[in-house]
């Protein structure tokens, strides 16, 4: 793909990025719904939601709660979307190659939101006296730029890590030799097992709480069982 062909994703991941924090936190940039959404704008829907549900189950350790620092899924889920719906699903290791490209891109983009918060303050502390004073147009301004700049932020850091990755993966695949479908196995446990952790750190002081999680599991298996 040229750089033309990965302006639709870059600006997707530019939207989805800005949702995470800025605005306007509608959630469409969890991975199930940002990596759907790369599947279809790739023409392939449906791997968009195969690889975004198991980039949801990695989301889960996530917390984004105060001043913590995260990954940044919605950039990084168009990168992972965008990556295996261009890709056969049959290929050998192509869920593999998607996923690892996508937390790649999900640490890197968490850093730059750091970056972008450093500088956000940088702008705000210039505009000290202005903001002390009350003035409503330099709120308005440190309001617009800041939102402006994390928009950007996603869209250029989607289009670097396609840029970088379509090639890699690429080569990755000419030399992956693992049967297709152990590989999504053991690419879906690793996911599972990371999600189920999650679950457990945060309601295992819940009374009951390992006999709903058992019966979750139960009624899950059956479900998929049954279709």
């Amino acid at each position: 793909m040229n750089g033309l062909e990965l302006l639709p994703f870059a600006l997707l991941g530019a939207v989805l990025g800005l949702d995470v924090v800025s605005f306007p936190q509608a959630q469409i940039s969890r991975p199930l719904v940002a990596a759907t959404l790369a599947g279809a704008l790739a023409g392939h829907p449906a791997q968009g939601l195969i690889i975004g549900a198991a980039l949801e189950l990695a989301a889960m350790e996530t917390l984004p709660v105060g001043a913590s620092r995260y990954p940044e899924w919605g950039s990084a889920s168009v990168v992972g979307g965008a990556l295996f719906a261009l890709t056969p699903a049959e290929t050998p290791g192509a869920m593999v190659c998607a996923l690892v490209a996508a937390l790649a891109t999900a640490v890197a983009s968490g850093y730059s939101m750091v970056l972008l918060r450093k500088q956000n303050a940088v702008w705000a502390r210039k505009r000290r006296d202005r903001l002390e004073a009350g003035s409503r147009h330099t709120v308005i301004r440190l309001q617009i730029g800041s939102l402006t700049a994390d928009l950007v932020r996603g869209g250029v850091l989607t289009f670097l890590a396609l840029l970088l990755f379509r090639p890699l993966v690429a080569r990755a695949l000419a030399l992956y030799t693992i049967d297709a479908r152990l590989s999504r196995a053991v690419a879906v446990g690793v996911v599972s097992a990371v999600a189920a952790g999650a679950v457990w750190k945060l309601f295992h002081g819940a009374a009951g709480a390992r006999w709903y999680l058992l019966g979750g599991a139960v009624v899950g298996l059956g479900v998929v069982a049954f279709l």
